[in-house]
């Protein structure tokens, strides 16, 4: 498996991925949507899913606006990168995803993220691979009797 790159890559769409990351780390919900162009689309994770039902995505910046209200706004959400391999326009992140919600309930998810950037480096398709059933849920810790 390739080595995650430095962080001073210069590949547009590495870098629109890590801004994406940052952004929802931060909980900073204007700095994600700005990274979008105006007809981008979110696909997470692709085809029809308990987030996605039709299966076709989120298109625009306010079905994306949605997407972000309605999943990422409910938890604290943090990347863990095991490698990155850039293509083209695209690029391909893979590692964990690891949510802690309000409640103390903490979920992760692995799975392989992929960006694909337009020539002003803002990110035109989110598309993401990941399956419901190999989600792992961990209880609050107090519930875990640490």
């Amino acid at each position: 498996m390739s080595e995650l790159p430095s962080p001073d890559s210069k590949h547009p769409a590495r870098l629109a991925s890590w801004r994406s990351a940052d952004a929802v780390a931060r909980g900073d919900k204007q700095a994600w949507l700005d990274n979008f162009a105006a007809d981008a689309i979110v696909q997470d994770p692709i085809g029809k899913s308990m987030i996605d039902p039709g299966g076709e995505g989120f298109r625009g910046k306010e079905a994306i606006e949605g997407f972000w209200d309605k999943n990422i706004a409910l938890g604290r959400p943090m990347f863990s990168l095991q490698s990155s391999i850039c293509s083209g326009n695209e690029c391909a992140n893979i590692g964990t995803l690891t949510i802690q919600f309000p409640n103390g309930v903490i979920s992760q998810l692995y799975g392989v993220y992929t960006y694909r950037v337009n020539d002003e480096g803002k990110v035109v398709a989110l598309r993401t691979y990941w399956e419901a059933e190999d989600m792992k849920m961990y209880p609050p810790i107090a519930e875990r009797g640490a």
